[in-house]
């Protein structure tokens, strides 16, 4: 079995990544993901928050993803997500303003739409915010 594995992750504006890795994980639908070289093949919708790709020794990128899909093949993961940015990208204070906002929106909830518009944009920021959380819990190490 093949120690590393392609990864590529790729948004509707850019490649973003794109190299070999031992490990690679993801929130799918249905759960927490781990990828090893040689899994099962594998067609599964993205979770917003963050994309671990750890290397051979031992470090790891992160990145965050807004949803979207990922498709495992033997030695091949893609990620396709409308939105990917380098977790150390991320801008905590635009985050955490539209956490806000959101959760302002959904208080004042006029309709359905607009609540479920408002709960998405939540769930986004708060998965923006996690993947921040979680970058500076590895730099710490």
């Amino acid at each position: 079995m093949a120690k590393t594995m392609q990864i590529d992750i790729v948004s509707a504006e850019d490649e973003l990544f794109s190299g070999e890795a031992t490990m690679f994980f993801a929130t799918g639908v249905m759960g927490e993901l781990g990828i090893a070289p040689g899994h099962t093949q594998l067609l599964t919708q993205l979770h917003p928050g963050n994309v671990r790709v750890q290397f051979e020794d031992g470090s790891e990128q992160i990145f965050y993803v807004s949803g979207g899909i990922l498709e495992v093949q033997p030695n091949i993961v893609t990620v396709l997500s409308d939105t990917a940015v380098r977790a150390a990208d991320l801008d905590e204070s635009a985050a955490m303003e539209a956490k806000r906002r959101a959760e302002q929106a959904m208080a004042e909830r006029t309709g359905e739409q607009e609540y479920a518009t408002a709960r998405a944009e939540l769930a986004e920021a708060m998965a923006q915010l996690q993947t921040i959380q979680k970058l500076r819990k590895i730099a710490q190490r």
